[in-house]
């Protein structure tokens, strides 16, 4: 689950970070009332709270909201007002986003501070070594994206120990790597320490700072924040559920999750229905491997009834960017034959107007298949994982 990052900093702010003084505003009138409690004199920073990076190289696709980027730096409460009304409501395009961008229902006001050094901190799980890793990196007129690609050297990756978090060593050579004189080891600690426990305690997937800023004072600010919550944990994190916002996520991606089905759109035209990660990249591999590419995927889960499998499926086939249909089910706590009355349900209220092949392996797989033959759709069905793909795409060919 991603937040905002007015969210976010309010969080670390709590474990000692320091964050710049801010308040969240729905309206314009809001913000300029939220501006005079921010500073007293300016200037500010005017930033539109959509859950995605790269704002400031955002750009709106509405005319009326000007021309200036998702974060916008202001030296009047006047002009933040103008610039909050441009903002809310408009839709925000940045290259972390889907050309459709997301709709900004809020903004944040912030109070500008100089800063004499700026530098990215991340912390992430390393899955194949079961350690929390710390990322940093001296930011330039370079992203952190752009340096990752390009430049990768240039980030410094530290395994952190899962109890005590960052060593004394690894101060030294985290600050000698963001070249940082020895006066700023303690405070660099204490900004470490504090993101590190933070991630622990809110069983995150991914923070990250980017930017922080050293000041005039010599202090570590967070400019800004982003936190992803291990949805699989929410039950131990009540008070991080309230922070969900439905306005961020994809309607179709929430009507799945209601359900919970995990749904992700591409750019393709082939919808996966799968049950595991481990199958869907499998399954999306094998199709870009023949030269297509994926429109969305569904992963749908055990314990859920038929209807619930049903609701999903419509989701696939209902998707307008959808030119065929692979579903691969490795049954388990999944058994194949409720998957398999869910495509019936599904199809006979939304009709099949697509090729679509199905494969079963595993627990009541038989009964699965007798069941797609008794319906008499036009469901297509394959051995093994190649075999759907290959009869898939020649479906897709011949109808054409």
């Amino acid at each position: 689950m991603n937040i905002h990052e007015y969210q976010a900093k309010a969080i670390i702010s709590q474990y000692g970070i320091k964050i710049p003084k801010g308040k969240i505003a729905y309206t314009p009138l809001e913000a300029k009332r939220a501006a005079s409690e921010v500073s007293s004199r300016g200037p500010w920073v005017l930033k539109a709270q959509i859950q995605s990076g790269a704002r400031p190289k955002g750009y709106f696709l509405e005319k009326n909201a000007g021309r200036g980027s998702g974060i916008r730096y202001m030296t009047s409460r006047r002009a933040i007002m103008k610039g909050a009304e441009e903002m809310l409501g408009a839709t925000l395009v940045t290259p972390q986003t889907s050309s459709k961008g997301r709709v900004v229902t809020r903004v944040y006001v912030e109070a500008f501070h100089k800063i004499k050094k700026i530098f990215y901190t991340g912390l992430a799980i390393d899955r194949l070594e079961a350690e929390i890793t710390l990322l940093l990196a001296n930011l330039g007129n370079k992203s952190i994206t752009e340096i990752a690609a390009e430049e990768p050297e240039k980030i410094l990756r530290l395994k952190l120990d899962l109890h005590k978090g960052i060593s004394p060593k690894q101060v030294k050579e985290a600050a000698t790597f963001l070249e940082l004189k020895d006066r700023y080891r303690s405070r660099l600690k204490k900004y470490v320490q504090g993101l590190f426990q933070a991630f622990k305690d809110t069983d995150a997937l991914m923070l990250e700072v980017n930017p922080a800023g050293i000041d005039r004072y010599g202090e570590i600010v967070a400019l800004d924040s982003k936190l992803t919550i291990d949805d699989k944990a929410l039950f131990r994190q009540p008070q991080m559920k309230p922070l969900f916002d439905a306005y961020e996520i994809e309607e179709r991606e929430l009507r799945a999750s209601k359900n919970g089905f995990q749904y992700c759109s591409f750019d393709g035209s082939i919808g996966c229905i799968v049950n595991g990660d481990g199958i869907a990249l499998a399954a999306m591999d094998l199709i870009r491997a023949r030269g297509e590419d994926t429109a969305c995927f569904l992963n749908v889960k055990g314990g859920v009834d038929r209807d619930k499998i049903a609701a999903g499926i419509k989701l696939i086939m209902t998707n307008p960017r959808v030119e065929g249909i692979l579903i691969n089910v490795l049954g388990g706590f999944l058994r194949c034959n409720l998957v398999a009355d869910g495509i019936v349900a599904a199809a006979s209220e939304v009709g099949l107007n697509v090729p679509l092949v199905v494969r079963f392996e595993g627990t009541n797989k038989d009964e699965a298949k007798r069941i797609l033959q008794n319906s008499h759709l036009p469901v297509i069905i394959a051995e093994d994982m190649q075999d759907s793909v290959d009869k898939l795409l020649q479906a897709m060919e011949e109808s054409d």
